[in-house]
């Protein structure tokens, strides 16, 4: 399952989605909008994407982080629109026979969506708003 959406996520749809009897382990990172950045008070976060290229493109993400970890299942979900302080932006579960594997992979695929998913945010300060890049 993967989806980009403008609605609130469902985590636990998530963790039965990326589900599988093989697993021992299921991991699941929550990107969160956070209510500060260097300082300055957050109001509020706006996503906008590319939907058919980002979905495309997690895809591609998660079919090499099949290839490396052997995945038994995956979600994986990010919004788009306003977002406010403590919102999930991303969500994001895999399973995998076992846990070290689950963690490398949720972090590979955080890690890599940030990088190349074209999906871009806005952040909103009470004093203006500035448009964030990927962080490495």
């Amino acid at each position: 399952m993967i989806e980009i959406t403008d609605k609130p996520i469902d985590v636990q749809k998530l963790i039965e989605a990326a589900s599988s009897a093989e697993a021992g382990a299921v991991n699941v990172f929550i990107g969160t909008v956070r209510n500060q950045t260097s300082a300055k008070k957050v109001v509020k976060l706006e996503y906008e994407a590319y939907e058919p290229m980002a979905i495309a493109e997690i895809h591609k993400i998660i079919q090499q982080a099949g290839e490396q970890w052997k995945l038994t299942g995956y979600a994986v979900s990010h919004r788009v629109g306003t977002l406010y302080p403590e919102d999930a932006a991303v969500v994001i579960a895999l399973s995998t026979a076992h846990r070290k594997e689950s963690f490398e992979a949720c972090q590979f695929v955080i890690d890599t969506l940030k990088q190349t998913v074209p999906i871009w945010k806005r952040e909103f300060f009470e004093d203006g708003d500035t448009w964030v890049s990927a962080h490495p």
